[in-house]
Parts: structure tokens; C-alpha cells; sequence
């Protein structure tokens, strides 16, 4: 079962721990992985992070520090301490409490159950914080993985925007955790 703590802490699961991505972690990642991978506590390998995560370092680094848990999140294996991915959101709550998630993992850690255990960690310590009232994503239609980890998480579709699949998620449509 997830245990969801003061943003500062980890999100602990059964085969994974999320970790926020301080800034500090993130400008460290730009330039010296080593200091990156002493503060994220994790060894890195060689292919992380992905592009996606990548491209957007530089704006994390330099982030507001205080909606801490509303950025990116580092997924370690709790067994080996290797990073097996990333996810998180694309920014606090807006006023009107949505958030939109994504993730992604290491190749060769997929078909493990990954993405789908750290999407409910996220939701779930999303939907216990002030302000959240969805969660949203978005998918491309032929990722089946991607589309079977919404499923898998309670997410319902809600159309098409710019070639994505959109989905929508509530504290009500949230399936119960379980151990």
C-alpha cells in the first residue's frame, strides 16, 4: 500500500519509491550526473533521463521550490536503487484543480507493472493534497501500454485533442488501493 507523506518525503510502494525532482537534482543532471545521482540517492543509467524529461531540466532547475510534488517525480527500484523512469505533473493545480500527469520508463524496464504502480502513487497522493479535483493525461492512440495504465488506474476517455487521446480522472472514478 502507498504511504503518502510531506511532499519532501518518498513515496514508498512495494517495488518502487517516487522521489521528487528537487531543482537542485535537476540542474545537477545538466552537468554532473555523479552529484545528480548522490542527490537523487539513486545510481542513473546511461539512457536516463528520456528525452521528454530532458528537455525540460533546464526549467526545472530554475523552478519555485514550493509546489514541491507538482513537477517531476524520479521512480527508483526499491530492490537495486537504479532509476527505472520518471513521472509527475505538468504544474500545480489551476483553479479550476486540475493536474496533468505523465511517466515514462526505461526500455528495459518495461511489462513490470511500473508505470501503472507509479501513476496510482501519484494519483493518489495528488487527490489527498488541497486544490486537486481531476487528473488528466494524454496518450497517443497506438501506445496500448500507456492507454492499459489509465485503464488500469481508473481513468475514463474523454475525446481527442491535436492526435492525443485525453482521460480523465476523479476522486470518485479512483479504484481503491490496495496492498
Amino acid at each position: 500500500m502507498w504511504q503518502a507523506g510531506p511532499v519532501t518525503r518518498i513515496l514508498a510502494g512495494d517495488r518502487l519509491e517516487l522521489r521528487p525532482l528537487s531543482p537542485a537534482a535537476a540542474s545537477a543532471l545538466l552537468v554532473d550526473r555523479a552529484a545528480a545521482a548522490a542527490l537523487l540517492g539513486a545510481a542513473l543509467p546511461a539512457d536516463w533521463p528520456g528525452e521528454d524529461l530532458r528537455d525540460i531540466l533546464s526549467i526545472l532547475a530554475t523552478a519555485d521550490p514550493s509546489p514541491v510534488g507538482f513537477g517531476a517525480w524520479v521512480l527508483v527500484e526499491r530492490a537495486t536503487g537504479v532509476v527505472a523512469g520518471d513521472a509527475g505533473f505538468l504544474g500545480p493545480p489551476g483553479d479550476d484543480g486540475v493536474v496533468e500527469i505523465g511517466y515514462s520508463v526505461l526500455p528495459d524496464r518495461r511489462r513490470r507493472g511500473y508505470a501503472t504502480e507509479a501513476v496510482g502513487a501519484l494519483i493518489g497522493w495528488a487527490f489527498a493534497s488541497d486544490g486537486v479535483r481531476e487528473v488528466i493525461a494524454r496518450t497517443d492512440p497506438g501506445n496500448v501500454a500507456s492507454i492499459r495504465v489509465l485503464e488500469a488506474n481508473g481513468f475514463r476517455p474523454t475525446g481527442e485533442l491535436e492526435g492525443h487521446l485525453t482521460w480523465s480522472l476523479t476522486p470518485r472514478q479512483s479504484p481503491p488501493r490496495t496492498s
